[in-house]
């Protein structure tokens, strides 16, 4: 089966292979590796030996966010969220949940948000002392792009909490270039292609300290994590960590440096990303994004005018032809999504496009243009990715 979802994404052998044993998370022999792990990921991000620490919580994008939220605003406080898309949405749930004052600032989830909004969004409201920003918003596919976003929030002299959970590992960022990032987030199982089950915040060690008594939660308080570092070694877990994802994330490193690290990684995603957006084009559809603003993550495409056509009946479809892709839309429109990440080929791609226009003949879809009126309709919530 061709995996095609923004994550958890189809992985390597080799990787899959690693969780394949029992490990003792707390035994010296494993301790090396999970402290390796976060000095990597620390290098990878950009991060400055003294001035960054990678701080992992057990579990999925979503926790990694709250526990930023909660870590660096203190109760009360006001944060500013660019809405332009469902994970940005769910990033204001996060944040009014945990007692947090947020600032959205609408806009479609067609484009990324400018410098321009931000700075006007920070200018008129003097007590926002953080922009919560999605990098890459698996909902639509579009990227908000930090080296645009991050100079107007320094200007501002503001801090940035950025969501790269779907973007790390192959949209690049570097936060020695960022000093108002107090953390980037991200997960073991997207780009970087590892299986879920740990997060990751690459933070600024005087933010962290700073924000010590701010989470109002043991559990999502990143400034605990560090102080337990400290305390108890890098090799270290507060609670039981999910030890064969961080193992066969190890391995999942390891593939990501052979292939040529980040910009290799970019390049064969941006490859997949045409091949899908050319592919279902030539097929007679219609992408959701104009290419000037489709990132590499994930292409999404109008669902077909037809009245043949239905979103679960089209998967199953793809299903029987060996492709899977999400069960479900969270655009502004209609849509389907397919997922360019993963242990995925541009020969890969192709072949699911081919699928795609077999799944149509079978259901019956001969009108396969946006419906001229495509007005939205009701969402289904998001299950598979975070």
């Amino acid at each position: 089966m061709l995996l095609l979802i923004p994550g958890p994404v189809q992985t390597r052998p080799e990787t899959r292979a690693a969780m394949a044993q029992d490990i003792a998370p707390w035994d010296n022999d494993f301790r090396p590796t999970y402290a390796s792990i976060r000095e990597r990921v620390r290098v990878l991000a950009g991060g400055v030996e003294g001035m960054h620490a990678t701080l992992p919580l057990q579990g999925c994008g979503h926790f990694m966010m709250e526990a930023a939220i909660r870590t660096f605003v203190p109760a009360g406080g006001k944060l500013l969220i660019p809405q332009n898309g469902a994970y940005a949405d769910r990033a204001v749930r996060l944040a009014t949940e945990a007692g947090r004052v947020v600032v959205a600032l609408p806009g479609p989830d067609t484009r990324p948000v400018t410098a321009e909004e931000i700075a006007a969004a920070l200018a008129a409201d003097p007590a926002i002392s953080h922009v919560a920003m999605i990098h890459n918003e698996t909902g639509s596919g579009i990227v908000n792009d930090p080296e645009v976003i991050g100079p107007a929030v320094r200007a501002a002299g503001r801090r940035l909490i950025l969501d790269s959970v779907s973007a790390f590992g192959a949209l690049p960022v570097n936060l020695a270039d960022h000093p108002e990032i107090d953390a980037l987030i991200f997960t073991s199982g997207k780009c970087l292609e590892g299986l879920p089950g740990i997060g990751f915040a690459v933070a600024r060690i005087d933010s962290v300290t700073a924000a010590a008594g701010n989470a109002g939660s043991w559990a999502f308080d990143l400034s605990d994590v560090y102080a337990h570092a400290l305390r108890a070694g890098w090799g270290s877990f507060r609670f039981t960590p999910p030890v064969q994802s961080l193992a066969a994330f190890s391995v999942a490193l390891d593939l990501h440096e052979r292939e040529g690290g980040q910009p290799a990684r970019l390049a064969r995603y941006r490859e997949n990303a045409r091949a899908m957006y050319d592919g279902v084009r030539a097929l007679g559809m219609a992408p959701y994004l104009d290419w000037a603003h489709q990132g590499p993550v994930i292409v999404t495409v109008h669902q077909p005018a037809d009245p043949a056509f239905e979103l679960q009946p089209f998967v199953d479809a793809l299903k029987r032809r060996g492709v899977l892709i999400s069960n479900f839309w969270n655009t502004q429109a209609p849509t389907f999504r397919v997922g360019c990440i993963g242990a995925v080929t541009p020969e890969d791609i192709r072949g699911a496009v081919a699928a795609i226009d077999g799944a149509l003949r079978e259901l019956g879809v001969t009108r396969r243009e946006a419906s001229g009126n495509d007005a939205p309709r009701q969402k289904v919530s998001a299950r598979d990715d975070d």
